[in-house]
């Protein structure tokens, strides 16, 4: 990476033309106080810590959501999401350096698929937004709910104050409220909605008009966050959809981000943002 893309990255993440969307990697720091454990957060290391920290059969181990819709299916809805609330909301968890440097940084408008809250606590020193994705609710049309943090707690809300940072969650976060996209049926029915327009709110269809994106902690070898991620940022800046961190990129990662006007980044996340990271 030159000096010139990086000083423009950071500078487009600042004024708000680009948005950082984050991705199960910008985590890989993050360990456990008490044990050392690593953060569960990309596919096959939340399948494994779902099913008590051993892998299951071939076939479920291809993707978490795979994994989830089996474990619902033998065992209800409400395993997946206890489990997650436990992960994320009940378990103590060292800060990510990525979330550090992006709260200095401080983005009007962040994108995070992730479950965990540390993004929410880098934003808890002031009023913001908080969107989250929801799937298989009955009563209503949309695929999110949106919340506002005034400073103490989070209050429901109806409309999105554009003036104040947005934190978009659309896989979800245990909080206010412990609500996942997890299992296939919850992907089938928020990525229908988000291809049909119900899953973004009508603030941010006008917000992203002509943003690019920033990509940071994914790879995208996996459909399901392919298939997100592309709708996430349609109707962007004409020409190129912006970057995405892979230091070791497939060639299918290649061909995906050719077609969809992403420029890979054959460089370390961590080195952009000045951090040292173990592996």
């Amino acid at each position: 990476m030159t000096p010139e893309l990086r000083s423009q990255l950071l500078a487009g993440l600042k004024d708000g033309s680009i948005v950082p969307y984050l991705g199960p990697g910008v985590l890989a720091d993050v360990r456990n106080p008490a044990t050392g454990e690593a953060i569960p957060a990309d596919s096959d290391s939340l399948i494994i810590a779902m099913n008590g920290g051993k892998p299951m059969a071939p076939k479920l181990m291809y993707e978490f959501p795979r994994a989830a819709m089996n474990v619902e299916l033998k065992r209800g809805r409400a395993t997946v999401t206890k489990f997650l609330n436990r992960t994320y909301g009940e378990t103590s968890w060292t800060r990510a350096a990525l979330h550090d440097w992006l709260q200095t940084v401080r983005p009007g408008y962040v994108i995070d698929i992730n479950r965990d809250t540390q993004l929410q606590d880098s934003y808890a020193d002031a009023p913001h937004n908080l969107i989250v994705g929801i799937a298989r609710i009955g009563g209503t049309a949309y695929r999110y709910k949106l919340w506002f943090w005034d400073g103490q707690v989070y209050q429901p809300a109806t409309t999105i104050n554009t003036a104040l940072p947005i934190l978009f969650k659309p896989m979800g976060t245990p909080r206010p409220e412990g609500i996942y996209i997890a299992s296939d049926a919850d992907y089938v029915d928020f990525i229908t909605e988000l291809m049909g327009g119900f899953s973004i709110p009508p603030e941010i269809k006008e917000l992203r008009q002509g943003k690019r994106y920033l990509l940071m902690g994914m790879r995208l070898n996996r459909d399901t966050e392919r298939m997100v991620m592309a709708d996430m940022i349609y109707a962007g800046a004409s020409g190129p959809a912006g970057w995405v961190f892979i230091a070791n990129p497939t060639d299918k990662e290649r061909r995906f981000c050719k077609k969809i006007g992403l420029e890979i980044l054959e460089s370390d996340l961590f080195e952009f943002i000045g951090a040292a990271v173990a592996a």
